[in-house]
């Protein structure tokens, strides 16, 4: 039986999933600076992969150590560029290569999800991480472009570092802070949905508004304050990282 490891190194985390013929088996996620641990704890004992592929937003450092771990195997991870065109996407970035790995994959996921629907819609895509990229994919499968702009809390980090008085613990989202740390928290929530929203608007081209499909960490945070159609997903990276095993068996670079 063939078994595919899927990777995907964000900035902060990588996050990881083992796919079998009965679909994934297994995954879990962890911090980057542990990942020289996984060979002895999430890595030990799990079924040996016959095929590893991934994303690497983090560095070569990243790659360095993930591919340390991945050394008792004996396969080599294929490492995935974004493309023109591939699984149903057209990619229309200026240099198609510069789009982040971590961006293509999530666009190819969330084109593989609304194709599947009787009338596939426009929708952005939405991938809620230490940096944050919303981007905007056409009915047709055409990525037409994005945004990135900071997480929740790369805003409130900013802010901390350059005005001394508004360095405190963190606040919660409220309609109408009445509170500084509050007043932060709320605003950096929306922030982000205002260019979510910006762009849903930019894109949309008859009454419906595009669907937003949102995923990882600060998904949830950022999903409730949205106007609807709304739809969480654990991780669109990892889906379009199999996704992209699956429909192209040359990927090796």
């Amino acid at each position: 039986m063939s078994y595919t490891l899927a990777l995907d190194c964000g900035t902060s985390r990588l996050h990881w999933a083992l796919s079998g013929p009965m679909g994934v088996m297994s995954q879990g996620a962890i911090a980057n600076q542990e990942i020289g641990t996984l060979g002895l704890r999430e890595w030990q004992n799990m079924q040996r992969p016959t095929r590893i592929v991934g994303v690497n937003v983090s560095g070569e450092a990243t790659r360095v150590r993930v591919e340390a771990q991945l050394v008792r195997w004996r396969v080599s991870p294929e490492w995935l560029v974004a493309d023109g065109d591939a699984a149903g996407v057209h990619n229309s970035y200026t240099v198609p290569s510069q789009l982040g790995a971590d961006r293509w994959a999530a666009l190819v996921a969330a084109r593989r999800r609304v194709a599947s629907e009787l009338f596939p819609l426009q929708c952005v895509v939405v991938n809620a991480r230490t940096v944050v990229s919303i981007d905007a994919l056409d009915a047709d499968g055409s990525f037409r472009g994005g945004f990135i702009v900071p997480g929740v809390n790369s805003m409130l980090q900013s802010v901390a570092s350059t005005s001394p008085n508004l360095r405190m613990p963190p606040g919660r989202y409220q309609p109408l802070p009445l509170n500084n740390a509050d007043a932060l928290q709320t605003g950096a929530v929306h922030a982000l949905c205002g260019a979510i929203e910006l762009l849903r608007l930019t894109l949309r081209t008859g009454a419906t508004l595009p669907t937003v499909l949102i995923s990882d960490g600060g998904a949830s945070e950022i999903a409730q304050h949205l106007t609807a159609p709304v739809q969480v997903v654990d991780n669109l990276v990892l889906e379009g990282v199999l996704a992209l095993a699956e429909t192209r068996p040359d990927l090796r670079r």
